[in-house]
């Protein structure tokens, strides 16, 4: 019933995450967990998770970034489990980016209620897109159009293209890209992102001498031409 529902759980504690999976797998959920914050982000950013369940330690939520980081990358539902049952906490909670926040110990019933609840509002959101002069990016279907021609792209190139068009107008630096796509134990001097911004050039700039969408911040990373879509 549930088996094309891809959970992704991000946290701290061990425990907690494996019964967390444990349970929701035996209930056909597909279930990635991480135990490390930069690799929720890269998986957020790359598997594209139909919800993340986010596991807060009790100091957490006085700067989550991590929940901040989550929202700027994706719309995907994020439910927050916290042991923090004040109105503040959950305020700052909800501010910050989250969609649903259940206090812990979490009971199993009602976490698949809430993950079904945030399934079925996010379902009502209108279709993602991207689209810049002749640039169109679906990113429900993966697909990319220029000029009405169908652009095929590697699957890190369209990691990379997604990701900086889901913060067009913003300069992600190249070490940011690289925790993003390949993890902070790559480092940042090597060749793999030049080489693939000159691919994802070569496929959808005009010229891409001169390029009209993907723009190079010298000595900072790349920057995403700005999204025409509301």
């Amino acid at each position: 019933m549930n088996s094309n529902v891809d959970v992704l759980l991000i946290g701290e504690n061990e425990d907690i995450l494996s019964y967390l999976s444990a349970s929701l797998t035996s209930h056909g959920y597909q279930v990635t967990m991480t135990l490390q914050g930069n690799e929720g982000l890269r998986l957020a950013a790359t598997r594209h998770p139909d919800v993340v369940l986010l596991d807060l330690g009790p100091s957490d939520l006085d700067d989550c970034a991590l929940l901040k980081r989550l929202r700027s990358l994706s719309l995907v539902p994020i439910i927050v489990l916290s042991a923090c049952d004040g109105e503040r906490e959950k305020v700052t909670a909800l501010d910050m980016g989250a969609d649903d926040y259940m206090t812990k110990p979490v009971g199993l019933a009602e976490l698949m209620a809430r993950i079904r609840s945030s399934l079925r509002r996010s379902a009502r959101l209108p279709r993602r897109r991207y689209k810049a002069l002749d640039l169109s990016i679906d990113f429900q279907d993966h697909s990319v159009w220029r000029e009405g021609n169908r652009v095929h792209l590697t699957q890190v190139e369209y990691q990379l293209l997604s990701l900086l068009a889901q913060n067009s107008g913003r300069v992600l630096s190249c070490r940011f890209i690289m925790d993003e796509l390949w993890g902070s134990y790559v480092s940042g001097s090597n060749p793999i992102l030049r080489v693939n911004v000159a691919n994802l050039r070569r496929k959808i700039e005009p010229d891409p001498s001169a390029p009209q969408y993907l723009f190079t911040e010298v000595g900072i990373g790349y920057r995403m031409r700005e999204n025409e879509m509301p």
